[in-house]
């Protein structure tokens, strides 16, 4: 049923939209297809084009985008606004139009959302839902086959900011690319939220120029583009914000890439009005991802579950490999959701597992266990991830995986415990 304030802004076409939706979203439960959450989207755009920017008139919404952390972000930003109020998000990372609809309708009341919205996606998302806040994390390739070319991105992101001045972006400025997307907002928060992969990202996207690095300072050959001065950095200990702040910030989740994805949710947050103390207390106890940095048990094996999907993605990853471990399971799939084309695991370091147990695995394992041999990596083949963890010895097992196969292998575990 829809409160009151909600039915005075969704139109009569949209109503019925939604209860179609709440309809196909129950028959698919019930044939056991799922939630039911993306068919219910799905139809409701169908019905009603519009139902996007109805469901989300009257909110004060975030919208978090990049090619790597959009996921965590997202669920750091929605558990520090909720230090403020009721939110509106995703929790399954279904970050395009079906899945956004969804979320949205899912809380109808919550005055807050913290919306996870696909790099292509987010131009019209913003057009429709009219963000107070847009967070740009990062830009790298990925996909390819389906996202193109990420200077393309940039300008697409560009474009889409010039048409919301009211919008406050919180941009890391220690990515070149989302750095030049935000240059030219009228109200832009800049964080030091780190980048460590910068293959991409060596010339500069407004003029051609070669990047000049300085320690962690850039600047473009040809223009005055340079890395601006940051409003909120972080250390290995501290959080640090304007007028001096600074407070202490602990994460649950592991790797550096996390820290700045908290930083900049945490800056999203205090522009709609989060303490910031409370609000990195909050970002701070997320544990896990739609089961991503989950630990689960597999027979004698305690599994921790990582997950990657492009070149940048997968170093960050690699970065956080506890080498102390009795067996490290990497698994590569190719189906279209990952990208079919895997050259990119020739851009990855697989380098320097001296004294871990690896396996290749998964669909393309045997074209992993090529990339593995040149990188010098002993390691043994097992194609299917749940015999690759049981191969290993008793114990600590981290497995690395790619989108579906990630997906698979965690409904596959899932079935054995049941």
């Amino acid at each position: 049923m829809l409160d009151r304030e909600t039915r005075k802004r969704i139109s009569p076409r949209g109503r019925f939209a939604l209860r179609t939706a709440q309809a196909a979203s129950w028959a698919s439960q019930k044939a056991g297809r799922g939630k039911g959450s993306m068919i219910g989207g799905l139809i409701a755009l169908k019905i009603d084009k519009s139902i996007m920017g109805q469901l989300g008139e009257g909110r004060r919404t975030v919208v978090v985008t990049g090619t790597n952390g959009k996921s965590t972000t997202t669920r750091m930003t929605a558990a520090a606004l909720a230090t403020i109020g009721d939110v509106a998000t995703q929790a399954d990372g279904a970050n395009m139009d079906a899945g956004i609809v969804a979320a949205l309708t899912a809380n109808q009341t919550a005055r807050l959302a913290a919306l996870e919205v696909d790099e292509l996606h987010v131009p019209h998302v913003c057009d429709a839902v009219k963000p107070e806040v847009v967070v740009l994390l990062n830009l790298s390739r990925d996909q390819l086959d389906r996202v193109g070319e990420i200077n393309m991105i940039e300008r697409r992101l560009r474009a889409g900011l010039e048409r919301h001045p009211e919008t406050t972006v919180i941009a890391n400025c220690d990515d070149v690319l989302m750095t030049s997307a935000a240059y030219d907002a009228a109200k832009v928060v800049w964080v030091a939220a780190g980048g460590g992969w910068a293959s991409d990202s060596v010339s500069c996207p407004r003029t051609g120029e070669p990047i000049v690095w300085d320690g962690p300072h850039w600047r473009s050959t040809g223009s005055d583009f340079a890395r601006p001065t940051p409003d909120w950095w972080l250390d290995d200990n501290n959080l640090y914000g304007p007028d001096g702040l600074t407070i202490p910030m602990q994460l649950t989740l592991p790797g550096k890439a996390n820290r700045g994805n908290a930083a900049q949710a945490v800056a999203a947050a205090v522009v709609l009005g989060a303490d910031p103390a409370a609000a990195v207390a909050a970002a701070a106890s997320v544990q896990e991802v739609a089961g991503r940095y989950s630990t689960v048990q597999v027979g004698p094996h305690n599994v921790r579950m990582l997950l990657a999907k492009n070149p940048a993605g997968w170093q960050e990853a690699l970065s956080m490999i506890d080498h102390s471990v009795d067996g490290l399971v990497i698994s590569v799939n190719g189906q279209v959701p990952d990208g079919e084309d895997l050259s990119w695991l020739w851009d990855v370091r697989f380098e320097h597992f001296e004294g871990v147990q690896v396996v290749a695995s998964g669909e393309r394992a045997t074209d992993l266990a090529v990339r593995l041999t040149y990188a010098g990596v002993e390691h043994t083949t097992v194609p299917d991830p749940v015999r690759a963890i049981a191969s290993c010895p008793a114990g600590r097992v981290e497995v690395l995986a790619n989108y579906t196969s990630f997906r698979d292998l965690n409904r596959a575990l899932e079935t054995g415990r049941g």
